[in-house]
């Protein structure tokens, strides 16, 4: 008898369990945003499952969805599922398609789990994270929540019938917030920074549209920051954000002229996140213009804002050229290089390296592609110098 207790004392605590599936992000919804979300926590490496409630994902037309990483992520995950090889063009990626894809890769990753036609009553906080009843005897714990689209239950919890998802911004030269984008929205001007993203004096839980990719994958590597490193969405890491981001193409200043094929995407989106080269913009798109050659008066000042050696720098080369060779001049003295060396250096990488179509020629003024590789490579603005909330330099 003694015996069967024990046994029965045993298995109670591990059926109760049983009930309780437990993650690292969980995602309400079935449209751009919840997808992108979910993918992105996945392949930032932390546990995510997406509840969709209804048959699976209702993605906008998949032609026009923004080609970011996780679309490329996508589309070879689709290649794999229908066992096309790269020279078979992809079919058309009707819903069932895509539904189909999602469900072989969901069924295969350790990572990413999709959880159809399950409808949730409640969802309530439990302890720092949340959990989601689906039955009286079944629920799903996350340690971080994103809510896409529809939030009615939970506002209750939050105690706050005001909320409002997560508002873009348009890119403008007149503060620095852009500096703390996190997505730059396609074939527009807008962005998202981060601070718009977190919900003031709420932990752990993300609200954005539903019908936005960008902004769902943005949403989705925070949620995985948090999950990975423990801590709270408030304090959430920006450049480790971005850097995550970037690393799965996600454009985080939205250039038309600027594809993520180009070799060079990287140093001209860094470079473009921290206003050292601005924009144009025109008609609600923004235009980097890689091929136009670079101005002192464009560079001084954003250069001197983040570091201050280039203020004598400038003093001395007041009205010159921005060639290769001041280039070299001035990284070097802001950086502390040998100008020799680094001459040497940027002559082997130039078409090696950085792709360059253009002649080594000291006395060539630079192109905004040409000097944004040559100030991310050696000065590193991007990687080095913090920002502030209001994207203000901090040194």
């Amino acid at each position: 008898m003694k015996k069967l207790l024990f046994v029965l004392a045993f298995l109670i605590p591990l059926i109760i369990h049983a009930q309780t599936i437990k993650t690292d992000v969980l995602i309400l919804g079935n449209a751009n945003a919840a997808f992108a979300a979910g993918v992105q926590a996945s392949e930032s490496g932390v546990n995510a499952i997406i509840l969709t409630q209804g048959d699976g994902f209702k993605l906008s037309d998949f032609k026009i969805l923004p080609q970011s990483g996780i679309i490329k992520t996508f589309e070879r995950k689709a290649r794999k599922s229908l066992k096309l090889t790269d020279s078979v063009p992809l079919p058309e990626m009707t819903n069932q398609i895509v539904n189909a894809v999602i469900k072989n890769w969901s069924d295969s990753s350790k990572l990413l789990n999709v959880i159809n036609n399950t409808n949730y009553y409640e969802i309530k906080r439990s302890g720092s994270g949340w959990e989601a009843k689906l039955t009286k005897e079944k629920s799903i714990k996350a340690k971080v929540l994103i809510v896409t689209g529809n939030i009615e239950k939970v506002v209750p919890v939050l105690k706050n019938g005001n909320l409002k998802p997560a508002e873009k911004k348009t890119i403008h030269y007149t503060d620095n917030l852009y500096r703390t984008t996190i997505a730059g929205i396609n074939g527009t001007s807008n962005y998202l920074s981060l601070y718009n993203l977190l919900i003031p004096n709420q932990e752990n839980i993300l609200y954005v549209k539903a019908d936005n990719l960008e902004i769902g994958q943005a949403a989705g590597a925070t949620a995985a920051y948090t999950a990975f490193f423990k801590t709270k969405t408030s304090l959430s890491n920006l450049k480790r954000i971005q850097g995550e981001l970037l690393s799965y193409k996600l454009p985080l200043m939205p250039f038309e002229d600027v594809k993520i094929a180009d070799s060079n995407w990287l140093a001209m989106q860094k470079i473009g996140i921290t206003g050292i080269l601005k924009a144009d913009i025109r008609s609600g798109k923004i235009y980097f213009n890689p091929e136009k050659g670079v101005t002192s008066d464009e560079i001084k000042q954003p250069i001197k804002d983040y570091y201050y050696k280039a203020q004598i720098w400038f003093d001395d080369h007041q009205n010159s050229p921005i060639s290769l060779e001041s280039t070299i001049s001035m990284v070097c003295y802001v950086g502390n290089k040998a100008i020799d060396a680094t001459k040497s250096e940027i002559e082997k990488k130039w078409t090696k390296n950085y792709k360059f179509s253009s002649k080594y020629d000291l006395k060539k003024v630079l192109t905004r592609r040409e000097f944004s590789v040559i100030i991310n490579d050696y000065l590193k603005p991007f990687d080095d110098v913090n920002v502030d909330k209001t994207g203000r330099v901090i040194r």
